[in-house]
C-alpha cells in the first residue's frame, strides 16, 4: 500500500486501498448538490481540507483502525459541513442540515453504518457539547482536522476574511478573536499532536499578535 498522502482524486478513487470501497459517488454529490461550496469560509475548500487530514490520520492509524471505520470518517468528513448556511450561530441547525443531506443521499453500501456516521459529524458542532477526551478515536481526528485549519498557509484569507464575511464582521474583529482561538486550541490525538506542533501553534500565535500590532500601529508614512 502507499504511503504518500494523495491527491484529492487519488483519495476519492481510493488508489491506495487503504479504506473500504471509494467515495466517487459522495463526491459527485457534494460537487454538484451542496449549496455552500462558494462560501467564503464554510466551501469546497474547507470541507475537502478536512477530508484529506482525515486520510492522513487513517494513513497514520492504519494498524489501528479498521478499513470500514476509515470509511466512516472520510464519509464524514465529506458532509460535515453540506449546505452549512454561512452565518454566525445555531450550529446545530448546520448539523442537522448536514444529517438530513446525508441520510438523503447515503448508497446502498453505507446504510448499516449510518448512526455511527451521523455521530462522528455530529462531534463537529460548535460549541462543543462533548469534551475530546471522551469522543472515539475517529470522533477525535474529525474535531482535530476541522480545526486545524487555523494553522493552514491560507489562513489569513480563508480563516479571517472568510468568516469575518459569513459572520458579518470587521477583519480584525475575527483577527482578535483568532488569537483567543489559538491561544486554547489544543489538539487530542497523536496524529494530530505529530502533524501539528506546540511550535506551529506558538508561530500562529506570535504572527496574529504582530499582525494585530500593525494594524493598530499609527503609520508615519
Amino acid at each position: 500500500m502507499k504511503t504518500t498522502h494523495g491527491t484529492l482524486p487519488e483519495i476519492i478513487r481510493n488508489d491506495s486501498n487503504l479504506y473500504e470501497g471509494n467515495l466517487i459517488e459522495y463526491f459527485q454529490i457534494i460537487f454538484n448538490h451542496a449549496q455552500n461550496l462558494q462560501h467564503p469560509y464554510h466551501n469546497f475548500r474547507h470541507m475537502f481540507h478536512v477530508v484529506w487530514l482525515c486520510h492522513q490520520a487513517c494513513i497514520f492509524y492504519v494498524e489501528t483502525l479498521t478499513a470500514r471505520e476509515m470509511r466512516n470518517l472520510l464519509i464524514a468528513a465529506l458532509f460535515h459541513d453540506f449546505d452549512h448556511s454561512g452565518m454566525m450561530g445555531n450550529d446545530d441547525l448546520n448539523i442537522e442540515r448536514a444529517i438530513r443531506e446525508f441520510k438523503k443521499y447515503v448508497i446502498q453500501k453505507d446504510r448499516e453504518h449510518v448512526e455511527e456516521i451521523i455521530s462522528l459529524i455530529q462531534v463537529t458542532e460548535y460549541p462543543y457539547k462533548i469534551p475530546s477526551e471522551n469522543l472515539t478515536l475517529c470522533g477525535q481526528i474529525i474535531r482535530d482536522a476541522d480545526m486545524s485549519q487555523a494553522l493552514s498557509e491560507a489562513w489569513i484569507q480563508q480563516v479571517i476574511f472568510g468568516l469575518a464575511s459569513e459572520w458579518n464582521k470587521k477583519p480584525i474583529e475575527v483577527l482578535e478573536m483568532e488569537s483567543t482561538f489559538h491561544k486554547n486550541l489544543k489538539f487530542h490525538t497523536k496524529w494530530a499532536l505529530s502533524t501539528f506542533s506546540q511550535g506551529d501553534v506558538d508561530k500562529k500565535i506570535t504572527e496574529t499578535r504582530e499582525l494585530l500590532e500593525l494594524l493598530k500601529t499609527d503609520s508615519k508614512i
